[in-house]
């Protein structure tokens, strides 16, 4: 399918598929506009791809909520005890630092863990990312209590130009869809083989399903098209 596919699917609140490197992770990211987030979904990325269910969001919206990397705050900690400056070097296999931030949970949800607390969780994040500019930071400090059980992943501030992971990717699909920029993703595992879900499995789960699935490389292009224009 075309990258034009994924586009419609997402501002439709329907799911895509999203491929990285398979010289990165090489791991599929099942994915929805967090805006349009419901029960369901988070039941099918649940059952389906069954991976670390996360809400990515982009750095404009983090960084006026004041959110850093938690491997920034992991480091900062080794002032205090030394084990944490030694739990926060180096990067991660694939090579770089993950996207990780703090974990939230909505202060209705009950557990946080359930499809409807992480759902409620989700799309109140998606309202505050969408008020950002008018009294979102305010409702964030009033609704959200930490830790919880969705983790924020923080979007490099120039994305693919800096980094090309599924934080960058998927928040990138949100600009060019002209939804909210959060995005709820989940990797794609294997109950058979025990390891991240194969392109060609993911190809045949998707076609099933009739869900698009998006090469990074389309939409590295994309985004380096836009930057030259």
């Amino acid at each position: 399918m075309l990258l034009a596919d994924a586009i419609s699917a997402l501002k439709a609140g329907r799911f895509v598929l999203v491929h990285d490197d398979k010289g990165r992770e090489n791991e599929i990211d099942m994915v929805v506009a967090a805006e349009h987030v419901t029960p369901a979904h988070i039941a099918a990325m649940r059952q389906d791809a069954g991976g670390l269910l996360c809400l990515a969001i982009a750095n404009e919206v983090t960084a006026k909520l004041g959110l850093v990397y938690m491997h920034d705050m992991i480091a900062d900690m080794g002032r205090i005890n030394p084990l944490y400056s030694k739990l926060a070097e180096g990067k991660a296999a694939y090579g770089d630092k993950p996207s990780f931030s703090i974990s939230v949970n909505h202060r209705q949800t009950y557990t946080g863990i359930t499809d409807s607390d992480r759902a409620l969780t989700i799309s109140r994040m998606a309202q505050v990312c969408k008020n950002i500019e008018n009294g979102g930071v305010e409702e964030f400090a009033r609704e959200f209590r930490a830790p919880g059980h969705v983790p924020i992943l923080i979007a490099s501030r120039r994305l693919l130009a800096e980094r090309n992971g599924h934080t960058e990717l998927c928040v990138y699909l949100t600009k060019l869809a002209g939804v909210t920029p959060a995005v709820a993703i989940c990797e794609m595992m294997d109950g058979q083989t025990h390891r991240a879900l194969s392109i060609e499995k993911a190809r045949d789960y998707a076609k099933r399903l009739n869900i698009p699935l998006v090469e990074a490389s389309e939409l590295k292009e994309a985004h380096q098209k836009a930057r030259i224009a």
